[in-house]
């Protein structure tokens, strides 16, 4: 997965995993390993894991090995922290439009919000359906429009404001796979046989609005876009907090919305 969009190093996984996790991927995350445990698979690979956050969930909740992958080595790095040494968890830097793993190899593959992320989807999905088992299920999940999950509309406004002429792109590509349309048609196309999907709304309140606006900025790789362009990260994220207080006010909570897929061999 090159580009920029991808490239989630440097001091961005501990960001992402203090200051994004709790506020949009945790509950998310808790449903998803509810999902998965209902298959009760025996195997499991997660793709695109990031820092973990699911990982951990889904040990919690199956039993049988989990092998957690993602492009970003420094994001698996944060990962294996939330794991003892005996748990059976296995971690590998892994492209999800190339896995190193045999076919018919799993009953279970999990991807939480990374889908977005590849490039050549298609790919993605024929190599998923690949290594799944005959009768084995693919969970994904994309984000909604910027209209369903308004902080990241006010976090793209916000940053185009400060570069009119030349905006960061980062905050299009995680909300550029909203259409269930589009999603189901491309699962299908690679083969897998049915694939059903549901949107899950949440609400969430937000404890503290400047490490969420600070995690918005550093946690993933707006920063370097930021920075290329000669602006001020900082000055941004006090920008970002200012936005946010003004639309959520005193309750400070806001509304989430993502889709979740899932795809049978």
């Amino acid at each position: 997965m090159p580009g920029q969009a991808s490239e989630f190093v440097g001091d961005i996984p501990a960001h992402y995993d203090a200051e994004l996790g709790p506020n949009i991927f945790e509950g998310y995350a808790a449903d998803m390993a509810a999902r998965a445990k209902a298959f009760a698979p025996t195997r499991t690979l997660e793709l695109a894991a990031g820092t973990g956050i699911v990982s951990r969930k889904l040990r919690d909740a199956l039993i049988g090995e989990l092998v957690v992958t993602d492009l970003n080595a420094p994001m698996l790095d944060v990962a294996r922290g939330k794991f003892r040494a005996d748990e059976e968890v296995r971690f590998e830097v892994a492209n999800a439009m190339a896995l190193p793993f045999p076919d018919a190899a799993f009953d279970l593959v999990v991807c939480q919000f990374g889908v977005m992320f590849f490039p050549d989807k298609a790919a993605s999905y024929r190599e998923a359906l690949r290594v799944l088992k005959p009768g084995g299920r693919y969970l994904l999940s994309a984000w909604g429009t910027h209209a369903q999950n308004p902080f990241a509309g006010i976090a793209h406004e916000t940053v185009s404001g400060f570069f009119p002429d030349n905006p960061p792109g980062f905050y299009r590509v995680p909300f550029s796979y909203a259409d269930a349309g589009v999603a189901i048609g491309d699962l299908k196309d690679a083969g897998f046989t049915h694939v059903t999907h549901e949107s899950v709304p949440r609400q969430r309140q937000v404890v503290d609005l400047d490490a969420f606006a600070r995690g918005l900025v550093y946690g993933n790789p707006l920063r370097d876009e930021i920075e290329q362009r000669g602006g001020d990260a900082d000055e941004l994220v006090e920008a970002l907090a200012a936005r946010f207080r003004s639309a959520w006010g005193a309750a400070q909570t806001m509304p989430l919305l993502a889709t979740i897929y899932c795809a049978a061999r």
